[in-house]
């Protein structure tokens, strides 16, 4: 049976949107159609913007209370369909269950988060000659990509809800399905109409008209860096606020006194998170030259440890990729390391043993000395990891700082001080060390071409917001 979505969220109702194409969803493991969802186009645009801007007094004149009572409302009704979305991220994207439920329960819990920030923010302050007061920024665009569908939207949403702000979201078109969810989950709460509309389409279409309206005050976008400098330039001429998560090529910078074994089954661990779906993946091992081989050993025997299969099977450790467009992108990063001569320790291209249909690919480990070829500076977005030798503390974090992007990285060594040391001096927004880290009250955001803003906790929260200076002649 296949899920049919033909209907538009907008102005607090579901209504037919003015075009009349379909885009079908296919679950990644099988490629069988699940579901049709009706793609908008700038006119829906229009209507919701116009939707959210008339919304948006009222709404910023609500009191704080009664919006995190919403927001404990929204959070309330997720739950009760969180087996639901479950489901839908398994099929979407690939995503194993146990991964698809932490990050499902995550969704759910940044509303009441959320709320709870609100309830104890310092809205006003007084200095000696000013009051300075928080004010929500406005009508929100917020464009999510296709790996984390729910998580990402509730990311924007939860805290620009929560600062007094509206919102007109628009998800990515191949993993549409829990967007209307939280559409069915924000409707139940009974938000005032506008105040949320849910618009499905494609970026060409829905996405430029989001970016461009004079309407929208502010974009959050999730997802590419070549997307994300489009979106600049777009936003640029109305001057919006742009907030943008983009793309990562983090480094796991393993020091001459780390335990190997550790630090690269954690990389490992985070580049088959997700199927290597995600932005923050640690995707370079950068390990001293004379523990590389040791290294290579490690990551290879991971990779044999793992179970490749659907998704919904308990005993799969790694799924397909999201669709079979970017399993052939993954293929082709595969290739071209292939042929620019790094050494294949692992995986390879082709489907893995056993699995003829679904977007499968080879879990792959390469080894290079070089930092500057293809797969060892460019987002493969996919179970793809790439080791690299250092020499030493300094040419480490040469190589770390040697892409464009600067979204995440770890370190490991016996030594906090130095592992500190080299920590700072990453030019990446989040740093771990000795681990993986989940702290999601810390900021997650990027450096350099991996974007700019924050996401997660009180300094999430504050990119929804204004500042204002009353002052008053005395």
């Amino acid at each position: 049976m296949t899920i049919t979505r033909d209907r538009l969220y907008i102005n607090g109702a579901w209504v037919k949107p003015k075009g009349d194409t379909h885009m079908k969803v296919h679950d990644s493991a099988t490629g069988d159609e699940i579901g049709s969802v009706v793609m908008g186009v700038a006119t829906d645009v229009n209507v919701a913007a116009e939707a959210a801007a008339a919304a948006f007094p009222s709404w910023q004149d609500t009191s704080v209370e009664e919006r995190a009572k919403y927001l404990d409302a929204i959070a309330e009704n997720l739950r009760a369909r969180l087996d639901e979305t479950i489901d839908l991220f398994m099929r979407e994207v690939g995503t194993t269950r146990p991964i698809a439920t932490g990050f499902q329960s995550l969704a759910v819990n940044l509303f009441a988060s959320h709320a709870e920030i609100a309830r104890t923010f310092e809205w006003q302050k007084e200095l000696p000659n000013s009051t300075v007061t928080h004010e929500p920024v406005g009508v929100v665009g917020a464009i999510t990509p296709w790996n984390f569908p729910l998580l990402l939207a509730c990311v924007k949403l939860a805290p620009a809800l929560a600062a007094g702000c509206t919102v007109v979201l628009k998800p990515a078109e191949i993993t549409p399905l829990t967007a209307f969810i939280l559409a069915e989950a924000v409707d139940a709460a009974g938000l005032p109409p506008g105040v949320f509309n849910l618009v499905t389409g494609t970026g060409i279409d829905v996405g430029e008209a989001i970016v461009s309206h004079p309407l929208v005050d502010m974009i959050s976008f999730t997802g590419s860096t070549r997307a994300g400098r489009r979106i600049s330039a777009v936003a640029g001429e109305t001057i919006k606020r742009v907030s943008l998560e983009l793309g990562g090529k983090s480094a796991c910078v393993v020091l001459d006194d780390a335990d190997v074994a550790e630090a690269v089954n954690a990389a490992m661990g985070s580049v088959t998170t997700n199927n290597g779906q995600g932005c923050k993946c640690l995707t370079r091992i950068v390990v001293p030259r004379d523990k590389l081989d040791e290294a290579a050993r490690i990551a290879a025997a991971f990779v044999d440890g793992l179970v490749i299969g659907d998704p919904r099977d308990e005993a799969t450790t790694l799924g397909p990729m999201a669709s079979e467009e970017h399993r052939l992108r993954v293929e082709s990063y595969i290739k071209t390391g292939i042929d620019d001569g790094a050494a294949l320790f692992a995986g390879g291209v082709g489907r893995p043993d056993g699995q003829s249909k679904g977007n499968f690919v080879r879990p792959t480990v390469f080894v290079t000395d070089d930092a500057a070829s293809t797969i060892a500076t460019e987002e493969i977005f996919g179970p793809v990891q790439v080791i690299i030798p250092h020499d030493g503390d300094d040419d480490a974090i040469r190589i770390a700082n040697s892409t464009i992007y600067g979204l995440a990285g770890a370190v490991f060594s016996a030594d906090p001080v130095r592992a500190s040391r080299v920590a700072r001096a990453m030019r990446a927004g989040q740093v771990d060390i000795n681990g993986m880290v989940y702290d999601f009250e810390a900021p997650m955001g990027g450096y350099k071409q991996s974007g700019n803003g924050r996401a997660f906790g009180l300094a999430g929260f504050l990119e929804y917001l204004e500042l204002k200076a009353i002052a008053v002649a005395r």
